[in-house]
C-alpha cells in the first residue's frame, strides 16, 4: 500500500483486470472472503478492513485480479453483505458497477436447518424464496421454514 493522500485517504494498488467488492461491513469481511475461498485462488489478492468510509463509517474491500464472479457467486456475496457494490475493472478503468442484492429465489446455495425437510433427507437440490431482502430473511419451498440471515446455512 502506498503512503497516505492528503492525510485522508488510504490508496490500494491499482488492478489492471478484475473485480472490486467495495463497501463490505467490517464485520462480514472475512465472512465473504471464506465464502469466495480466496485462500485458493492463485490470483493477486488485496484485503483491506476498517478503511474510512464517507457513507457508512467504516468498510471492508477486496480486489481481485483477473476474476469476474458468476450470478451464484454473487448471490453468495449478497447472503453474507448484501448492498455491498461490484466494481468490474478492465484495462484499469470500471466499466460496470453493480450493487449486490440478494435474488427473488435461492436454489442449490442454502442449507434447510430444517432436519426434516425432504432436502436434508433425498438428493435434491434446495430452493428458498427471499421474503425479505433488506432484513435477509428466506422461506424455504419444500417445508416452508423461515430463515433469519443470521442462521443461514451456506452449502
Amino acid at each position: 500500500m502506498s503512503a497516505l493522500k492528503n492525510n485522508k485517504e488510504l490508496q490500494v494498488a491499482a488492478i489492471e483486470n478484475g473485480t472490486v467488492i467495495d463497501h463490505i461491513p467490517p464485520t462480514e469481511l472475512f465472512k465473504v472472503a471464506t465464502l469466495l475461498e480466496l485462500d485458493k485462488m492463485e490470483a493477486t489478492i488485496t484485503i483491506a478492513n476498517n478503511l474510512p468510509s464517507r457513507k457508512c463509517g467504516r468498510k471492508g474491500m477486496i480486489k481481485i485480479s483477473d476474476k469476474f464472479f458468476d450470478d451464484d457467486e454473487i448471490s453468495r456475496i449478497a447472503l453474507v453483505a448484501p448492498n455491498v457494490i461490484l466494481n468490474i475493472i478492465r484495462n484499469y478503468e470500471v466499466v460496470e458497477k453493480k450493487r449486490v442484492s440478494l435474488p427473488d429465489e435461492l436454489i442449490g446455495l442454502v442449507k434447510c436447518n430444517n432436519p426434516k425437510c425432504i432436502t436434508n433427507n433425498e438428493p435434491m437440490a434446495t430452493r428458498f424464496e427471499v421474503i425479505d431482502k433488506e432484513a435477509g430473511t428466506i422461506k424455504c419451498h419444500y417445508c416452508e421454514r423461515k430463515i433469519n440471515k443470521d442462521d443461514i446455512i451456506i452449502k
